[in-house]
């Protein structure tokens, strides 16, 4: 029972060392601020999803409830008036009909408004988050990891543009490319629907719930940097698994913030939050295979079977 203690020791202390590492990451907002001084479109891209999302969305949602319904309870009132009289409520038949069509009035708007508004929010938010995602990651390439160019940097954007290149212009590569992206479309979605059903489970659920929807969170995040890095998908697979702790806490933030509103509100607050959460950061694993312990800002906690290359 000693060593087996003392791995388990090992291996939570490890775990929870990533999982700390992952919620830093996820908060460290300052550099949206950074790359977007880097980038025109990156700063243009960030600031037309806070405007939909935040500004438009969140901002309906706030006007409805705090002033439309106000409103429409004040002039169609659903309540008989506290009088002290038997007579009070003889006309309670006018005060089903003014709960009715408030109710439709509030209907109304969100047919009319709220579900095209959310319906072409996450349309164009999903074009404006692959924009993010690749104005971000050439500036991160062309400025490297601090405020100042890195000469090696042009060589290796080169590089990684001519590799796209030839790519695409192989027909296998470029078939290959296809299915994988199918692939991880089935992938999300069966994912989608496990969350969907152990949130249905008594007592744990939620918790499952909410670690599974990290973990998605998370993985969608890093996919667009991936993507656009050229990492095939059973690396992207093998890199994630390694280190599920870290990407568990890399998603905790954001999937907390959504679990406290209505479904309408998590949407708009996740859809804030998403491409803050796309901010550049080179975590992605090397192509050689090793066993090492890497050291990552001065943590050793990486054993995995694939050397990672991971730089704030």
């Amino acid at each position: 029972m000693g060593p087996l203690a003392d791995t388990v020791r090992s291996k939570s202390k490890q775990a929870l060392l990533l999982w700390v590492d992952g919620v830093r990451e996820a908060c460290c907002l300052h550099r949206v601020i950074i790359y977007s001084l880097r980038s025109k479109q990156l700063a243009i891209r960030t600031g037309q999803c806070f405007l939909l999302n935040g500004f438009i969305f969140l901002g309906s949602i706030f006007v409805l409830k705090s002033v439309i319904i106000p409103a429409l309870e004040w002039i169609l009132p659903g309540h008989c008036p506290q009088i002290n009289s038997p007579e009070s409520c003889s006309f309670s038949s006018i005060l089903e009909f003014y709960r009715f069509l408030r109710g439709g009035l509030v209907q109304l708007f969100n047919v009319f408004w709220f579900y095209p508004l959310y319906i072409f929010s996450l349309i164009l938010s999903s074009i404006w988050y692959n924009d993010i995602a690749k104005h971000g990651f050439f500036a991160l390439e062309n400025y490297g990891a601090r405020d100042t160019k890195l000469s090696d940097q042009k060589e290796s954007q080169t590089l990684q543009s001519t590799v796209h290149r030839e790519k695409s212009t192989d027909l296998e590569g470029f078939m290959i490319s296809i299915a994988e992206q199918l692939y991880s479309v089935l992938l999300l979605t069966f994912f989608f629907v496990e969350v969907y059903v152990t949130g249905l489970i008594p007592y744990i659920g939620k918790a499952l719930n909410f670690m599974l929807l990290s973990w998605m969170y998370a993985y969608y995040c890093f996919e667009y940097k991936w993507n656009l890095s050229g990492l095939s998908l059973d690396k992207r697979l093998d890199f994630f698994e390694s280190n599920w702790a870290f990407f568990a806490g890399f998603g905790n933030p954001c999937v907390l913030a959504i679990f406290l509103f209505s479904s309408l509100v998590s949407y708009g607050v996740m859809a804030i939050l998403f491409p803050l959460a796309q901010k550049p950061t080179k975590l992605l694993p090397c192509l050689e295979e090793s066993g090492e312990v890497l050291d990552w800002e001065g943590y050793q906690y990486f054993s995995l079977p694939i050397t990672c290359r991971c730089e704030s």
